[in-house]
């Protein structure tokens, strides 16, 4: 296996791949053997743990050949962040022939969850890569998609470096799709083809991601998150409406920064329009910094050997402390419901396991502790069934993904309030009066009740 010179913050300028000297300057490169899918998944024995690289970039010839091969086992474990487009070996019809072990529950693999074929690891998105450098989990087998050679024999892991870095470095056998399709992307984010036991050719579009379009709900909780976003602000945010109506809402603002686990379509054209120069950032000036990308054509031709764009793993762009160099840090992240303390939840209903923590508490952390940063939680106050997400308590079982301590800015289409510092008595009010007019009066009865004190939500 290959062994990687992680770059430190001191060499956080360059938009490199990894520094490995072995590898420059060579005459000739020795190119491992080209092999069908069949003949890449074929020494994988029953009981074998694999990885498969996530996002978009999911190996799918490799993982059909794969599941094709269901007769020859009973147990497979299978690690992955959040696999898209097909994903074959997660038919709930294989129950736990190949067991899904999420670092963060993917709409595939939901069912998998849900019926006991499949579990959630719970972990901070900065730790994740610890899993595998550490050998908490050591896989047999490492399935990646990745970008072509170039002339040093350099491929990059493009939409998605995440954990899939650490998890090469560690598995005991590495074997990747070379796909013309995916972008090369720049910084952290390389393997040499030395270090890869046998490649697959493929030719294989990426999958596309295409947010729905925002509701009015979204679009005002997105006018109120803009106007609290100051310039020379470092953005994290994520996918979807949301998201997207945010970034629509600041292209009158100046020397933006961005520094994110994952970036959508939307900070495209402000980097276009000058709104995002990354100018006041303290880790990674001038860059773009990002783990893994959501989007459909127009984010690929942007990612591809685009030196403004830095991929790195989790392990650094999820690090509080690094999070936390930069400037005006605004962390945006959604939940499923908060209760009236302040607890966050944002990977449960109830007892089911609905998605993960993701980075969400990384970057809450690190914008806490950035100069004028803000930690914000977003959620519409009212779920389809027209039920409060401003809630007394949380659900029966529902997992605490950002602690009552934790927390400061909360919004939701009604506005945004700010329960740093606040007791129990005054964030119960904050937090009514931005729920659902049609919920304010009963959770400011079980508030009262709760306390024994009348809480007045009219009150801010």
């Amino acid at each position: 296996m290959f062994s990687v010179v992680s770059l430190q913050p001191n060499l956080n300028r360059l938009p490199l791949g990894i520094v490995r000297l072995k590898h420059i300057f060579r005459d000739t490169i020795q190119m491992p053997p080209i092999v069908s899918p069949q003949e890449a998944v074929a020494g994988v024995k029953d009981g074998d743990s694999i990885f498969f690289h996530s996002i978009a970039a999911h190996p799918l010839q490799i993982a059909q050949a794969l599941t094709d091969r269901e007769e020859d086992f009973t147990h497979l474990d299978i690690f992955h962040l959040l696999p898209e487009g097909p994903v074959p070996y997660a038919d709930p019809k294989y129950k736990g022939k190949f067991f899904s072990n999420n670092h963060f529950i993917a709409n595939a693999t939901r069912k998998n969850v849900d019926k006991g074929y499949g579990s959630y690891i719970p972990q901070f998105l900065s730790e994740q890569p610890k899993l595998y450098y550490q050998k908490v989990i050591h896989p047999d087998w490492c399935f990646l998609n990745l970008s072509p050679p170039d002339k040093h024999g350099f491929c990059t892991f493009g939409v998605d470096v995440t954990m899939s870095l650490a998890a090469a470095k560690v598995s005991k056998n590495v074997i990747a799709q070379i796909n013309p399709h995916m972008p090369r992307a720049l910084g952290n984010a390389s393997i040499h083809i030395e270090d890869i036991d046998m490649i697959v050719q493929v030719d294989d579009p990426l999958p596309e991601f295409v947010g729905s379009k925002p509701g009015e709900t979204e679009k005002k909780i997105g006018k109120h998150l803009a106007e609290i976003i100051e310039d020379g602000a470092t953005l994290q945010m994520g996918f979807g409406g949301i998201p997207d109506t945010v970034l629509d809402c600041l292209h009158n603002h100046k020397d933006l920064g961005v520094h994110t686990e994952m970036f959508a379509e939307g900070v495209i054209d402000l980097v276009e329009e000058g709104v995002i120069t990354n100018k006041y950032k303290k880790f990674q000036p001038g860059f773009i910094s990002a783990t893994f990308v959501m989007g459909g054509k127009k984010m690929y031709n942007f990612l591809d050997d685009n030196p403004l764009v830095y991929m790195q793993e989790s392990l650094i762009t999820n690090d509080p402390r690094i999070i936390s160099q930069n400037p005006k840090v605004t962390a945006i992240n959604s939940a499923i419901e908060v209760d009236l303390t302040g607890q966050v939840c944002g990977d449960s209903i109830g007892l089911r396991m609905y998605s993960g923590v993701g980075g969400q508490r990384d970057f809450e952390a690190g914008a806490a502790m950035s100069e004028g940063g803000k930690p914000i939680i977003t959620l519409p106050s009212i779920t389809k069934r027209g039920q409060s997400r401003i809630t007394s308590t949380l659900k029966e079982g529902a997992g605490v993904t950002c602690s009552r301590h934790t927390v400061h800015y909360i919004c939701t289409e009604y506005g945004v309030v700010d329960i740093f510092g606040r007791n129990l008595h005054d964030r119960a009010r904050l937090l009514i009066s931005i729920a659902h007019p049609m919920h304010r009066e009963r959770l400011a009865r079980e508030a009262s009740e709760r306390w024994q004190t009348l809480i007045d939500w009219e009150k801010k």
